[in-house]
């Protein structure tokens, strides 16, 4: 073994010298953190998609762009304007849970400092089955304001007839 004394020379003090740089635990947290919202997000893109298969959109909706790279929210109801589908990254921007907002009207975001002109310029495009974007104050679920832009769609199944209106989200400054 003396042969190899000249290595362990040599490799003792390049450990001595070395200094390592232990990661924190919560360097982990954060990525499990960012996994996690990944896969609800995936989730969230193979729902929709099922969705539009199931009801026979007429148009192929990039999910995928709309979620993952744009990190928009989707809100999709049905005519009468019942919820019937949300992205669980709602809840990140005003602390609604997806699965407590189905069945209720959109509505349920508004409060006493929406602008009623901007609220009455939705309902007008969605009674003509229209596009519309726009900003409108909303409130989350304890109560706060927050600005969101909305670019909402009428959406037709292959036969042209109404079947969802379906609306992409964020909250901006």
């Amino acid at each position: 073994m003396k042969e190899l004394q000249h290595y362990d020379r040599a490799a003792q003090k390049f450990y001595k010298n070395l200094h390592f740089r232990y990661m924190p635990l919560s360097s982990w947290d954060m990525f499990s953190e960012e996994f996690s919202a990944l896969c609800e997000n995936l989730s969230d893109v193979a729902n929709l998609n099922q969705l539009s298969k199931e009801r026979n959109w007429e148009k192929n909706i990039a999910f995928e762009k709309e979620i993952l790279d744009h990190n928009h929210v989707v809100v999709v109801t049905d005519p009468q304007l019942t919820i019937v589908h949300a992205t669980k990254n709602i809840k990140t921007m005003n602390g609604y849970a997806a699965e407590e907002i189905i069945g209720a009207k959109p509505k349920i975001f508004q409060g006493a400092e929406t602008c009623p002109k901007t609220s009455a310029a939705i309902g007008e495009a969605i009674k003509r089955q229209e596009p519309f974007e726009t900003v409108i104050l909303n409130y989350r679920k304890d109560g706060s304001m927050y600005k969101c832009w909305i670019k909402g769609q009428p959406i037709r199944n292959k036969k042209g007839k109404l079947v969802n209106f379906i609306a992409f989200e964020r909250e901006v400054a």
